[in-house]
């Protein structure tokens, strides 16, 4: 009997769990996804628009390692931004606030992930304007 009572028990509490979970977004698993995109979407743009601006100007190889430095200084960026969401994911605010939270730093996510490409490139050319 008791053992009924347990199993009873156990079932009742991964029902509630499994509910709880079907029906509330997984913030730092959207976060997660984000960050991945914005770095594969990042570093295309560092190779295919960066490098395409590089070959024509045929500078020196420094930009080649200036462009190698962008790529490896935004991963633990974007790692931070995920360790960040699994801590705020669980940390009980509601859904409107962590949704707003989220959308707040998905937008700074995605701004850097695209804008700084492009402040590179206006860097080369200070660079090699002064230069």
């Amino acid at each position: 009997m008791v053992a009924a009572a347990s199993r009873k028990t156990i079932a009742k509490h991964r029902d509630d769990r499994e509910l709880r979970s079907s029906s509330s977004v997984q913030w730092e698993k959207k976060m997660s996804n984000n960050c991945a995109t914005a770095l594969l979407v990042y570093t295309m743009a560092q190779i295919f628009f960066v490098l395409s601006f590089i070959e024509t100007k045929g500078m020196s190889i420094a930009p080649y390692f200036g462009l190698v430095l962008l790529v490896a200084v935004i991963v633990p960026f974007c790692r931070k931004y995920e360790k960040r969401w699994q801590d705020v994911a669980h940390s009980g605010l509601s859904e409107q606030s962590l949704a707003a939270r989220f959308r707040k730093d998905q937008v700074t996510l995605w701004i850097l992930a695209l804008g700084l490409p492009f402040v590179f490139v206006g860097i080369i050319k200070l660079l090699g304007a002064i230069f």
